[in-house]
């Protein structure tokens, strides 16, 4: 039986572990060390078709990483888990200038071919708006899709980590390569996947490496409403700040974008607050709502911003994935999946050769 080891728990490793474990030849060992999981805090929003960055690679990865979900879900039902942690109540852009939207409209519309996910297109005035999210103010007109979803990241990877069984050792490890295999936690595994994050250069640079990927802290708030916002749709305005209901009452607002602050982990109070006073026009309950908790995440950049994942350079049988930044809910299981299907021998509908893994590490001179 093949070993394989996953070293970072987030929605990559989780969902690689998954799929490697419906595998009935390959034992699968997970290592996390436990501490500032991007998943943990990411806002939770998949809604990529509105982009307008010229990355043809990326788009293609976010777009087809919100169709993913679809199969996804049904895997995991047929697994026996629940699937609470993804709801396709739609989502609101709303744009200072208004006269903006509908350049984005028809974006969306010559992408819906391509993308039937996004559902209804349509620019709402605010009375249309608020049947679907009562109290929303501040806008004259915001651009609604039908198809954009929330998405629960802790419990999606608590999910899929309960559907895998697979063994979970909360430790911080390092990578040993040896004559045959990779020593970890003084076990040896065949392969291995590196889904860190923005820890990955705690790991390769002992092995010889400098690795293109920087932290961004990412911090939000959790609210509690006495009303429950199930259909409710994600709130997206310019900005950092996104409103994001969730059934039961649940309120999240977020998040933050804060670089050169390496892996603190500190909640900033103050900020949070001021996140909480730019929103508060927008949805002036806020001011009333219950705060239940602050998360803070640390999200992994690369210095273009294009996440990569596939085999690291000159290790053979090591896999990984980083750069993915703010989109991370949308595109990490994708890529967990393909790093799954990598690690076997076969192919996905993305090709590394776009996403190549030489372009961020490399071996010191």
């Amino acid at each position: 039986m093949k070993k394989v080891a996953i070293v970072g728990a987030g929605i990559v490793g989780a969902t690689a572990a998954y799929y490697l474990y419906k595998e009935t030849d390959i034992e699968v060992t997970v290592f996390d060390h436990g501490h500032g999981q991007a998943t943990k805090a990411a806002a939770g929003i998949i809604s990529p078709w509105f982009s307008k960055r010229r990355n043809k690679a990326w788009y293609k990865m976010a777009r087809l990483g919100a169709d993913f979900y679809v199969d996804l879900l049904a895997d995991l039902e047929k697994s026996g888990q629940k699937v609470d942690f993804y709801q396709r109540s739609g989502v609101f852009l709303l744009k200072k200038d208004e006269s903006k939207l509908e350049e984005l409209y028809q974006l969306a519309l010559q992408r819906r071919d391509e993308s039937p996910l996004i559902g209804k297109l349509a620019i709402l005035d605010q009375e249309s708006a608020s049947k679907l999210f009562s109290g929303l103010k501040g806008f004259e007109r915001l651009l609604y899709a039908s198809g954009g979803a929330r998405v629960d990241g802790q419990l999606l990877v608590s999910r899929l980590l309960d559907a895998s069984q697979v063994k979970v050792v909360k430790k911080e490890v390092s990578l040993t390569p040896l004559l045959s295999g990779y020593q970890i936690d003084n076990q040896m595994f065949d392969q291995v996947i590196l889904s860190t994050g923005a820890w990955l250069e705690h790991i390769l640079e002992p092995l010889g490496y400098e690795v293109d990927v920087r932290p961004q802290k990412g911090q939000l708030r959790d609210y509690q409403v006495d009303l429950d916002m199930a259909s409710y749709p994600v709130v997206m305005p310019e900005g950092e700040w996104d409103l994001i209901p969730f059934p039961g009452g649940k309120l999240s607002l977020g998040a933050t974008h804060e670089n050169d602050m390496g892996f603190d982990l500190t909640v900033n109070k103050n900020l949070l607050q001021q996140m909480a006073e730019v929103a508060s026009p927008f949805y002036p309950s806020l001011k009333d709502a219950v705060l239940s908790g602050e998360r803070v995440g640390i999200r992994a950049y690369t210095s273009d911003f294009s996440p990569f994942f596939g085999q690291v350079p000159n290790l053979s049988g090591v896999y990984t994935a980083s750069g993915l930044g703010s989109s991370g809910l949308t595109t990490g299981p994708i890529i967990g999946y393909h790093l799954a299907q990598m690690l076997q021998g076969r192919k996905g509908v993305l090709d590394p050769a776009d996403y190549p893994t030489e372009r961020y590490i490399q071996k010191k001179q």
